[in-house]
């Protein structure tokens, strides 16, 4: 019966012990957020230069 109510406890605490993957979620999530975080800072660094260089490159193509 001790073995019993042993293995429900720690079945309920700990129901994941044989699965090595089991808490990677958060690890996904945090690159997910340093990612979108790195394209915002990046788009707000260089957002300008680029949208000028994209202006330009278009009004040369229109005055051909």
């Amino acid at each position: 019966m001790t073995n019993y109510v042993r293995a429900a406890i720690r079945k309920f605490f700990w129901p994941c012990t044989d699965n090595a993957e089991a808490g990677d979620v958060p690890g996904w999530v945090m690159i997910t957020l340093m990612t979108a975080a790195l394209v915002v800072l990046i788009w707000a660094i260089a957002g300008p230069a680029l949208t000028d260089l994209f202006n330009n490159a278009i009004n040369r193509i229109l005055s051909i």
